[in-house]
């Protein structure tokens, strides 16, 4: 579960409270002028889940609220390195009488189902009395719902003096929640039994703890809490399990539970750190990016997957897009492959809904949802929902990502090939045979560039199904070689047929790749060059961001570029394309794209690094490593972006670290930016664990654990062995 920073009191003022509990949503009712056959009958959106962080507070009977009191010395501070929140403030209220406060609260990454919040309290120019409401509060809205629905009804409620505990269910899904709390107080220090009562009503428990303290008596209020659902425990079990785990909490202590949280940072930093030396914006820009991506995603249960903004908001509705595949997979393989495994689980588990909306749109195989929460497909815009098919290429990309990384084949054989069997059914129904030609093209689609719809012949997309394809047939002939009962097995429960592999090798041969001979660049489409072939500066700072300015028409019969496209293709496939061809199709359509996309920046970053345009490829990575924090795209109200931030760091390990894998094995061709006076990361590859230091004419390249491993930098090869730090100046 996560929760976007609002305040724990009371505030009046404009704010967007949100409480998510990963895998718990709605099916929010499509919202579409004209109904399409093949579109799907709902949106689901992860819903704004019951408020356990709220705790109201009275001062001498006068409610504390920063819209309209007078505050002074406010400070918020997120400390990454031990996952905990904290804000602090002085109020004033109308009657000059000023109280110090210390908000402080943490989601245990090491109890998932548990969060702890505190509140220090401190009178500075008067004695009196405080009132603090801690509650748990089912009657939630979310901003973003149509018709302003409101999706909770309630289940039970029941507060005793150790503990109280509301139970929800969500309308339509069904899922049983249920958050419990309790209260611990302190004056300076020592425990107290304070006058006490409970407030019981619909969707509603609370209870009011009244003090009277005197000038710079320290107040503390500890909330404990515990949030357990019906994804993971039967109905029966939901509501005592989650008054369990309180107890254990409880039990615990504050202060225990925040050291086990400090110790699970501590970990998890010691393998995903990234250290720059020189930079503190680059620095603090690329660690909130990580502590993000780790607070998003653990890797413990394929049913989950990543939203595009995580637990930061609702825009996106939580739902996992082919971002995950493309951008965050590598992030999480080269950290830790078991957890690489199961986003790629995920999808396998899935595939039954895949083939069913590849149905609805009358094609075999199977088509992966653009947007989804459950396996079914619910994006209502049908340039994107009919038309971006490229999604199912990313798919079969992170399969063979995963294999080459990790030389896993078990994965492969036994969860992966019935993956990219359907998906390659799917694009061999798709394709479409042009006789006057002798070639297959894919018509009617919408690349990675969404500034371009309803085109045929996207390079991309073409490129990508021609590849998808011929992965899978060359990972059916390694089967067949490595596993021959296997195979005949895979290949009789699908009914696979010789005829059919014959077709796909067919249309890997035939398919149709638009190429701009003149100009020696491919064409992003069939098309695009009988545009006005303009670029970003001729255009002025005032028409910026385009999606904000221009008209969709005009966009459309524009040549400007969303996000990387071609571009893409030549960052997955840096060994089928030489630098020269890299080269003139990056020079010709970086300067055309406008990067409106949180997608883009990174992966121009990589190819910009890979062709040694450093100084492009440091502006790029700057963009994406502080998208959020500076709010550049002014909309982090929405949501934080979680794909630009997986991407700020592989920005730094493929780009200026230059690593990738190939057939020799694990290769770098690192490059220091010029702001910098170093860099540092740790990897996972193949059982053994690296550090890297890169510095001014001097990279360090250390085994941590695991066998000798030979690794290639610059071109040259290089052994690495426990006993010694490899030293190359």
């Amino acid at each position: 579960m996560g929760l976007r920073g609002f305040f724990e009191e009371e505030y009046s003022g404009d704010s967007l409270p949100g409480i998510y509990v990963a895998g718990v949503y709605y099916p929010d009712k499509t919202r579409v002028g004209w109904w399409k056959n093949g579109y799907p009958e709902f949106f689901a959106k992860v819903v704004n889940s019951p408020n356990w962080a709220g705790i109201n507070i009275e001062v001498e009977g006068s409610r504390v609220d920063l819209a309209h009191g007078m505050v002074r010395d406010f400070r918020r501070e997120l400390d990454m390195q031990h996952g905990v929140l904290t804000r602090s403030f002085v109020y004033q209220g109308v009657d000059g009488k000023e109280t110090a406060f210390r908000f402080t609260r943490f989601l245990s990454m090491d109890e998932e189902t548990v969060a702890c919040l505190n509140v220090w309290v401190k009178p500075l120019n008067y004695d009196g009395t405080l009132t603090l409401v801690p509650y748990l509060d089912g009657d939630v809205v979310n901003e973003d719902a149509n018709y302003g629905e409101k999706f909770w009804v309630e289940e039970d409620r029941m507060i005793r003096d150790d503990a109280a505990v509301l139970v929800m269910r969500t309308e339509k899904t069904g899922f049983l929640l249920a958050a419990s709390m309790t209260i611990r107080a302190t004056i300076d220090g020592e425990a107290i039994g304070l006058p006490k009562t409970g407030e019981s009503r619909e969707k509603y428990l609370a209870y009011t703890l009244t003090a009277q303290v005197k000038t710079g008596q320290e107040l503390e209020l500890e909330k404990y809490v515990a949030v357990c659902s019906s994804r993971d425990h039967s109905e029966e079990e939901v509501a005592g399990e989650s008054e369990r785990r309180l107890q254990r909490a409880v039990d615990a202590g504050y202060g225990t539970l925040r050291a086990a949280q400090a110790e699970a940072w501590r970990a998890i930093w010691e393998h995903s750190d990234v250290t720059i030396d020189g930079d503190v914006w680059a620095q603090q820009g690329i660690r909130f990016n990580i502590f993000q991506l780790h607070q998003t995603y653990t890797g413990k249960d394929p049913r989950l997957n990543i939203g595009p903004k995580g637990f930061t908001g609702e825009k996106y509705g939580g739902c996992t897009y082919w971002d995950t595949e493309a951008f965050c997979f590598p992030f999480y393989l080269y950290t830790d492959a078991k957890v690489a495994r199961n986003l790629l689980y995920y999808r396998y588990l899935q595939l039954e809904q895949a083939r069913e909306n590849a149905a609805k749109l009358g094609l075999k195989g199977a088509l992966y949802p653009m947007v989804t929460i459950d396996g079914r497909e619910c994006h209502n815009e049908w340039e994107i929902t009919f038309e971006e098919i490229h999604r199912n290429a990313a798919m079969a990309y992170a399969i063979y990502n995963y294999t080459r990384y990790t030389e896993d084949r078990e994965y492969l054989y036994c969860y992966g090939l019935e993956v990219l069997i359907e998906t390659s059914r799917f694009w061999a129904d798709r394709v479409t045979y042009q006789p006057r030609k002798d070639r297959y093209m894919i018509l009617g689609v919408t690349g990675p560039n969404e500034y371009e719809n309803n085109i045929n012949n996207n390079w991309y997309t073409n490129t990508m199904a021609a590849w998808h394809i011929g992965y899978t047939l060359e990972s059916l002939e390694a089967m067949q070689r490595e596993d021959e009962q296997g195979y005949v097995r895979l290949v009789q429960r699908l009914s696979l047929a010789q005829e059919e592999t014959l077709k796909w090798g067919e249309i890997v041969d035939k398919m149709y790749f638009p190429y701009w001979e003149d100009m020696g660049v491919v064409e992003q489409h069939d098309g695009y060059r009988d545009k006005e072939i303009l670029t970003v500066n001729d255009l002025s700072k005032d028409e910026l961001p385009l999606n904000k300015h221009w008209s969709w028409d005009r966009i459309l019969r524009s040549c400007f570029i969303k996000q990387a496209d071609v571009v893409q293709g030549l960052y997955f496939f840096p060994d089928r394309f030489d630098e020269e061809m890299v080269g003139r199709n990056f020079d010709f359509y970086e300067p055309r794209t406008v990067h409106e996309s949180s997608l883009s920046a990174s992966v121009h970053s990589i190819v910009a690094s890979r062709l040694g345009y450093r100084e492009k490829a440091y502006d790029l990575y700057l963009r994406t490593a502080r998208l959020d924090l500076d709010n550049y795209n002014k909309d982090t109200d929405d949501g934080l972006h979680l794909t630009s931030m997986a991407g700020s760091w592989l920005a730094i390990v493929e780009g200026f670290a230059g690593m990738r894998v190939t057939e020799r094995g694990l290769e770098f061709k690192p490059y220091l930016p010029e702001a910098w006076k170093g860099y540092e990361f740790k990897l996972n590859f193949r059982g053994r664990r690296l550090a890297m230091k890169v510095g001014d004419q001097r990279v360090e390249i250390t085994l941590l654990a695991g066998e000798d491993l030979k690794i290639f930098v610059n071109g040259e090869a290089q052994m690495l062995t426990p006993e010694k730090c490899l030293e190359l100046f």
